[in-house]
């Protein structure tokens, strides 16, 4: 069984994320949307409504796709779960350099365990949780870049 770790804040999650994961689903049997717990960040969503936002976008997948949450390092989650990947997503080329500087060093740590890179699909390539973040604090209108669960989710 291929099993994929899709580690982030998802903070909150956005449709270029499902769209990752949508497509990583033809190449995987598993996909762990996994939240990454960093207490020293404050987010617009606490882990917990994170995560059950996740659960709800997800609800349909029967397994296929597993919200988590997880402290610490991401090999080390990778080997609780089982999965052999991480998948990432990429914007730009500045991600480009971001994402190969943390799967060389996760490549380091974690001989076993392969990174996946898929190019954010067209149209979707300008969205980023910081920008959705900036967009509800300032009253925006972010239905058309996010999940309906992140909509119903947001407080007036």
């Amino acid at each position: 069984m291929k099993i994929a770790v899709f580690p982030g804040s998802f903070d909150p999650i956005t449709n270029a994320h499902v769209d990752i994961v949508a497509r990583g689903q033809r190449l995987f049997d598993k996909i762990y949307v996994a939240i990454g717990r960093n207490s020293t960040k404050k987010g617009y969503f606490n882990h917990d409504e994170r995560l059950a936002i996740i659960q709800e976008v997800f609800s349909t997948q029967q397994g296929a796709v597993v919200a988590a949450q997880f402290e610490g390092l991401t090999v080390d989650f990778c080997r609780e779960v089982g999965a052999q990947y991480i998948l990432r997503g990429m914007r730009s080329a500045g991600d480009f350099e971001f994402e190969k500087a943390i799967a060389l060093n996760n490549a380091v740590l974690a001989p076993d365990i392969e990174t996946v890179f898929l190019v954010s699909s067209s149209g979707l390539s300008h969205i980023s949780s910081t920008i959705i973040r900036e967009i509800i604090i300032n009253g925006g209108d972010v239905s058309t870049l996010v999940p309906e669960a992140v909509v119903k989710a947001i407080v007036p």
